[in-house]
């Protein structure tokens, strides 16, 4: 049940939508307006641009369809399990994601697109890591899901059927830390350009170590 939850679902499902939420704006204001957390602004782009005939951009954006895609096969391939359970290897994915925000800093600060590429990818790997929490299907790279499923929930409560209180609350977690995310973010590409993308790449990093002491604490707790 998802009542049987650890609180860090919470507070890890927090930063991760705070840093899909801070890479979508920094993408929306600085990767030529594209967004790069999630594929359906990138999708409609692609009609967009093929309808003017602007193949380069096609192509462009293409890839960085395909670099999601890639990124979430590697997510997969590190975690290897859709549920959540404590020594799943999130640490080790939170890593490549981490090392693929700060390749896609490098690469934009010195003037090469391909860094789109690397943000697309880190982004895909981090909705592959996204958990089926007790049959709650969550992603973190975007929101428009959660916001349906909080509607549906309400509109469930209206026909008498009672809202599951902690579903709601990690849906509003999520939501909420998507949005701070963008806020921020869109002070930290004010303050600092496409530098900002350090932010998330740091925040990252910060909670890959994080989850490696937590393992380590809960083996000793363990006696393993």
């Amino acid at each position: 049940m998802i009542d049987k939850l650890p609180p860090w679902v919470e507070i890890g499902g927090f930063f991760l939508t705070f840093v899909a939420g801070s890479i979508n704006v920094i993408g929306l204001l600085g990767f030529q307006h594209q967004a790069i957390s999630h594929l359906t602004g990138v999708s409609s782009f692609i009609g967009y641009e093929l309808a003017s005939g602007n193949w380069s951009m096609v192509l462009h954006l293409n890839l960085i369809v395909f670099s999601f895609v890639f990124g979430a096969v590697l997510g997969s391939l590190i975690v290897r399990d859709g549920h959540l359970l404590l020594g799943r290897r999130y640490g080790v994915a939170l890593l490549v994601e981490s090392a693929l925000l700060f390749v896609s800093l490098y690469a934009l600060t010195h003037g090469s697109t391909t860094g789109h590429f690397f943000a697309a990818a880190a982004c895909g790997l981090q909705n592959a890591m996204t958990t089926t929490y007790s049959g709650a299907i969550v992603r973190t790279t975007h929101v428009s899901g959660l916001f349906t499923d909080m509607g549906i929930m309400m509109g469930n409560w209206l026909r008498g059927i009672p809202i599951h209180g902690r579903r709601m609350k990690l849906y509003f977690i999520l939501t909420n830390g998507f949005i701070v995310g963008g806020i921020l973010g869109a002070f930290a590409y004010k303050w600092w350009s496409i530098r900002a993308l350090a932010m998330p790449a740091i925040i990252t990093l910060i909670l890959a170590i994080a989850y490696g002491l937590l393992m380590l604490r809960q083996r000793k707790i363990l006696g393993q």
